[in-house]
Formats: C-alpha cells, structure tokens, sequence
C-alpha cells in the first residue's frame, strides 16, 4: 500500500490534538521531566490520577543524562533502592550504602515506565505563568519553548489542574513566577525563595525529602526545586533524594486527592 505524506501528517497532527485536548484538565500538573517529577508521575498515574508533565527541552531527564561532569553512571544510596527495584532498573554495589546505576538506563527506564503508567509527557512546552484563584493556583500557562527562545509575542494557552509540581531543578521555574505575581507568601521562612546553596551531599540528600511539600497553596515542590526554594545545599550526582522526593510528594498527593 503506498504511503501518503499528508495521512502522515493528518495522523500526527488528530493524535496530538487528541492528547492535548484530553489533558487540558488534571488531577496533577508536573512540570520539570527529571527523575523527581518522572517518578512522582509514575507512583500518581499508577494510582488512578490523571498526570500531565511539561518539559521546556526536547528530551527529559534533566541533569541525570550525565551522571556525573558526563560519566554516566550515577549512585543511588540504600534508602531509595526500592524506587530502583520498583522500575525494574538494575545497578550494582559499589561500597556500603553506595550504589551505581547507568544513567541513560535509569532515565530511559523511568521515562518509559512513566508513559505506559498513564503520565502524558509534553515535551518542547514552556511554563510562562500560573492559572490562579484567591490565594490558590489552579493550573498552568503554556507556551513553546521555541517561542519564549525566539522572543515571540504569541499568547499562551493554559490547563487546569488540582495540583502543581514545581520539579524544576535549580532554577525553581513555577515557583518564581508564584513569587514575582501572585499575591500572597511562600510558605518559607522569609517568604521568599531562600535559594540553593553549595554542595554539601549528606545534608541535601536527607533535606531534599524532607523539603518536598507544598510552598504554596496548590503548589509542591520536589527534588532540587525543593532544596533551592528552601534554602539548602545541592546534593551532586547522587539520586536518592530525587527518587524519594517524587515518591513522597505522589504519596501525599494522592492522599489528597481522595479527600
């Protein structure tokens, strides 16, 4: 049978617009695809949630591609073996409380184990505002990256959900738009976001948990997004933390969500 470029296209364009149009009210907005958001979508949707996730790049991951300075492997402690085994992702015993794992296979994994749990991944979407109600965010303002890039004046079109994660990283994107325009305080000390600190790998690792919570009403944050926003060190190419970040805020989320 011959192949027609415009079915082609048309397929691309129904499938997408059919994602899209299905997604554009959920139970929880992830927004940043590396491992703290990837896993905490995965426990979400394997729980019967709907889950959306909007990465800025092309791919996701964020900085677990590289392990560490671009050797691939990175080390996971014994607390968060269990997320491993849970994805089914292997690794080996380096030293006591020392694991490694190949970092294209832990992400890759994730990824997938994600999307085939429910979570609908949309890459190449920049989050360029919040959707807020009195004192509540309820949801996100979207645009393509490649339009924020190029400086374009093109309007954002938006989703509503019951819930946002800010797993952004460092950069604590979702969270700084919160402080810069919507009215009201970040649940820190100063009300502000306090910052990341330099590396110091045993405290980040057990604050990064402990910093997973919500900052704002509707909105958590997780992995590094978590200890930038709350004032504590980064932790190094070591993804324990992560892991049990993403866990603990879809744990807490989902006992939220049955209220």
């Amino acid at each position: 049978m011959e192949l027609n470029e415009v079915t082609i296209t048309r397929a691309i364009i129904d499938r997408f617009h059919e994602k899209l149009r299905d997604n554009l009210d959920v139970d929880v907005a992830v927004v940043g695809g590396g491992p703290s958001g990837l896993v905490a979508g995965y426990y979400l949707a394997r729980g019967g949630k709907k889950v959306s996730l909007y990465e800025r790049k092309l791919s996701v991951g964020g900085g677990m591609w590289g392990g560490g300075m671009m050797f691939n492997e990175i080390v996971v402690q014994d607390s968060a073996i269990h997320v491993l085994d849970e994805f089914g992702i292997r690794y080996r015993e380096y030293a006591e409380n020392y694991y490694t794992a190949d970092s294209v296979e832990c992400i890759s994994t994730m990824t997938s184990r994600a999307v085939q749990s429910g979570v609908k991944i949309f890459n190449c979407m920049t989050v360029e505002d919040v959707m807020m109600r009195t004192n509540l965010i309820t949801g996100l303002v979207l645009n393509w990256t490649a339009v924020d890039m190029a400086g374009l004046h093109v309007d954002p079109l938006v989703i509503r959900s019951k819930f946002v994660i800010d797993a952004t990283g460092h950069d604590t994107e979702v969270v700084r738009v919160v402080q810069r325009k919507v009215p009201g305080e970040l649940k820190t000390s100063t009300g502000k976001i306090e910052g990341e600190k330099s590396m110091w790998a045993e405290r980040a690792e057990s604050l990064t948990p402990e910093n997973t919570r919500e900052v704002f009403p509707g909105l958590y944050v997780a992995g590094m997004a978590a200890n930038a926003t709350f004032g504590e060190p980064r932790m190094g190419p070591i993804f324990g933390g992560m892991l049990l970040s993403g866990e603990k805020v879809a744990g807490e989320l989902m006992e939220r969500l049955r209220a």
